[in-house]
């Protein structure tokens, strides 16, 4: 972008990162707050903030905290319409819960990271939390082996390199890939976090060659036995196989046509 010091995807770089910094947990930023956390220049700063406040994306409280501007209530509703799952493939998910006692979560795969975008609490006082929107690892956890089914060697490099292991971790990586897309399923312990287990299943689309996304129910290890591990499988398979045929229409739910970045 000519006369941007910065360059042009940088600065949009710096301004989206700046965005991922607000969540439930952190509401506000005071601007040296954010010089601390995103490590830039004041100067920076304050021009990254100027221009998203002028499209409504940030806003600057009386107090000079800094949050989220009234601009990304447009853009949430825009999501939630374009990502919002079928109420059948909702009351199936609801159904699993039941059936598991576990927390249920539907990923999709947004390039070499893995989004929530839909949920249903289990009844388990003791949960692992993942928010709806969560973008997590890919390199980690049942969920990432089941989305990864059918992704090409360039993509599991790029996720390998970017597991606390590196690029070596691509062996293992796709093996566990593979065996995923052989078993039907994947189970994991304590990959991504210590003391979480989970178990998915992917959901496919019209084409039934790569998953359009994966259904998993996810929870503490010590409740994550054997026993308790194969009565999930089966559960999560036949929950995610009936999603599958309900279908994810990439108007109204996850997108049920390759990943983006992946052959058309």
């Amino acid at each position: 972008m000519p006369g941007d010091p910065d360059g042009g995807v940088r600065s949009v770089m710096r301004a989206i990162d700046m965005l991922d910094l607000f969540d439930e947990r952190n509401l506000r930023y005071t601007t040296r707050e954010l010089v601390e956390r995103t490590g830039l220049a004041k100067t920076t700063v304050l021009r990254l903030v100027g221009t998203l406040e002028q499209r409504g994306l940030l806003w600057t409280g009386p107090d000079g905290r800094i949050a989220a501007g009234p601009g990304l209530l447009r853009w949430a509703r825009l999501a939630h319409a374009v990502w919002q799952v079928p109420e059948a493939a909702r009351a199936v998910m609801r159904e699993l819960v039941a059936d598991t006692a576990e927390t249920v979560n539907l990923y999709v795969r947004a390039d070499a990271v893995r989004v929530c975008v839909a949920q249903e609490e289990g009844p388990q006082r003791l949960r692992h939390v993942v928010n709806t929107g969560d973008e997590m690892v890919l390199w980690g956890g049942a969920a990432s082996k089941v989305l990864l089914i059918g992704a090409d060697d360039a993509t599991l490099l790029r996720v390998a390199a970017a597991s606390p292991y590196g690029p070596a971790h691509v062996d293992r990586l796709r093996a566990q890939v593979r065996d995923a897309g052989e078993r039907g399923h994947a189970v994991s312990h304590g990959e991504r976090e210590h003391g979480a287990s989970g178990v998915a299943a992917p959901v496919f689309g019209r084409t039934g060659q790569t998953p359009v996304a994966a259904l998993a129910v996810g929870g503490p290890t010590a409740r994550f036995t054997d026993a308790a591990v194969r009565g999930f499988t089966g559960s999560v398979v036949r929950a995610a196989r009936r999603i599958s045929e309900i279908g994810l229409d990439p108007t109204g739910g996850a997108p049920a046509a390759p990943f983006p970045g992946e052959p058309r």
